[in-house]
């Protein structure tokens, strides 16, 4: 008797289980597994149904998934996807975009914390051997993990130490009906041309490459996992705080740990993995460049601070207004993309007079500023170069007491010939720009 590839039972006594079922061999047998030993400890399985809408076959595939989840009194959900792939995105990219994304709903509208799918040896070798082919670094190579967590979900693979051939006695020992995917032998997809072409005669020069390659994912997982604890120590070092990168504290580390931890600061602050090309033009460049698109923004480089910012819908530039901001609070100024906040201090401040009748507006060129009360009077652009305010520091209105006297600068705060007296109650001022 074929041995039943059966996830561990502390897998899925969950309250709630989704497996992601395709209604194809592999998924049609762990929704069969896990249905069986969900419903002895006492769990509720549901069947997440993704309806791509790519083949003329996807309306029966459907209907067989309904009807086969009906028979074996298990719940089915399933979602359409809408839409089509963006200029220069694959229909497999897009496809698969669209699939985590529906099943991800799926779950949490079921109220599953695990969502179970059916990846097997197999599957993790191609992974592997198809990051390779493509030039993939360390987190490429690591192919598929077995569990990884997704805003309140656990996804989790549960077969990836099961070869295909346990997984296909298993279906034809117990008989389960499933769908052939027509796309499967499609050699338009890259995933396919390898299986179709390459894989027969790979296992006949190397019976044993599906769990050599699928144990080097497993050897690359350990060694991305080594990258990121070095990372996290690293940031610590070069100044990972909100005035952005120490360059020279960067460059100090090897070549490698100079590599990782840009990599790491770039995902942190991007939220998504920067193309090694990125990262590859902006070491090279340190010297010279002075900025770098990347990802939704761009990266600026300022007096040896590197820092990323989010490209802001509309650049506001409003009219010349008056304001009153004598009073603590937030004060906002919806035309300018912003708000002011006052709040009471016990130095450094001016009195709630200074406050009262003010001048809002932009820069115009020939303002002057003076930073400290025994510092001189000079350019608003020179008070800007000397303290290293940095562009993007200085966006945001001028405050102006009266008609000419500017009284607040972004990035340097009051001028020192507005501050109050030692005696007199004092109150900061701060300039908030929307997110």
């Amino acid at each position: 008797m074929a041995a039943s590839p059966t996830p561990k039972t502390a897998d899925i006594a969950r309250q709630v289980v989704a497996v992601a079922y395709s209604g194809g061999r592999d998924s049609t047998a762990l929704l069969h597994v896990a249905a069986a030993t969900a419903a002895a400890a006492g769990a509720e399985v549901i069947a997440l149904h993704v309806h791509h809408g790519l083949s003329a076959h996807a309306d029966a595939w459907l209907s067989h998934c309904e009807s086969q989840c009906a028979a074996w009194g298990v719940q089915f959900q399933s979602r359409r996807l809408t839409g089509q792939p963006a200029p220069a995105q694959s229909i497999e990219g897009w496809a698969r975009e669209g699939r985590h994304a529906a099943l991800q709903q799926m779950a949490v509208a079921a109220g599953a914390d695990l969502l179970l799918l059916a990846h097997h040896q197999r599957d993790q070798a191609e992974t592997f051997l198809l990051q390779a082919l493509r030039g993939a670094g360390v987190a490429g190579l690591a192919a598929m993990p077995a569990a990884q967590w997704r805003d309140g979900v656990c996804w989790a693979r549960p077969w990836l130490q099961q070869t295909r051939a346990a997984i296909e006695a298993y279906v034809a020992l117990h008989r389960l009906p499933y769908v052939e995917d027509d796309s499967n032998t499609n050699p338009r997809f890259a995933r396919n041309r390898l299986r179709l072409g390459m894989w027969p005669a790979l296992l006949q020069v190397f019976p044993q490459a599906d769990a050599s390659l699928a144990q080097a994912a497993t050897w690359a997982q350990q060694a991305l996992e080594l990258q990121r604890e070095v990372a996290a120590a690293d940031l610590q070092r070069v100044g990972d705080d909100a005035d952005g990168l120490d360059v020279a504290a960067v460059q100090a580390l090897s070549a490698a740990r100079a590599s990782n931890v840009l990599r790491a600061w770039l995902q942190a602050r991007t939220g998504q993995s920067a193309p090694a090309s990125l990262v590859t033009r902006v070491q090279r460049e340190w010297a010279t460049g002075a900025s770098w698109p990347c990802a939704a923004g761009e990266l600026r480089l300022y007096r040896g601070r590197l820092v990323w910012l989010a490209h802001k819908e509309a650049a506001f530039t409003a009219p010349s207004q008056s304001v009153n901001l004598a009073f603590v609070g937030l004060h906002v100024q919806a035309d300018w993309g912003g708000c002011w906040r006052v709040d009471p201090v016990g130095s450094g401040g001016v009195s709630l007079a200074r406050l009262q009748d003010l001048t809002l507006r932009a820069r115009t060129g020939g303002e002057q500023f003076q930073r400290t009360p025994r510092s001189l009077v000079r350019s608003l652009k020179k008070a800007y170069q000397s303290a290293a305010v940095p562009a993007w520091h200085r966006d945001g209105p001028l405050l102006f007491f009266g008609e000419h006297q500017l009284l607040f600068a972004p990035g340097l705060g009051f001028d020192a010939r507005m501050l109050a007296g030692p005696d007199e109650p004092q109150f900061s001022l701060l300039w908030l720009p929307q997110p």
